[in-house]
């Protein structure tokens, strides 16, 4: 489900990017698309496998979301 879910994020964030030209969308997209890796990583069972490299990429996408809410708030 959490998979389906960021699909569904991703897709939104382009469609609200190419509508309203937003690269927060695109930030946001970026985020959901790392996190929905990680989950499809781990769908397909190779989570312990790859245990440090999803945890480099579940940061990564907390950074983004966190950058895209600060140029939001930011004046």
């Amino acid at each position: 489900m959490n998979f389906l879910l960021c699909v569904v994020i991703v897709a939104l964030a382009i469609v609200a990017y190419t509508s309203k030209k937003s690269r927060i969308a695109l930030y946001i997209g970026a985020a959901f698309a790392l996190f929905g890796i990680s989950h499809f990583v781990n769908l397909v069972a190779l989570g312990a496998s790859f245990t440090e490299v999803l945890l480099v990429i579940r940061t990564l996408g907390y950074l983004i979301v966190i950058f895209a809410l600060y140029k939001l708030w930011k004046p």
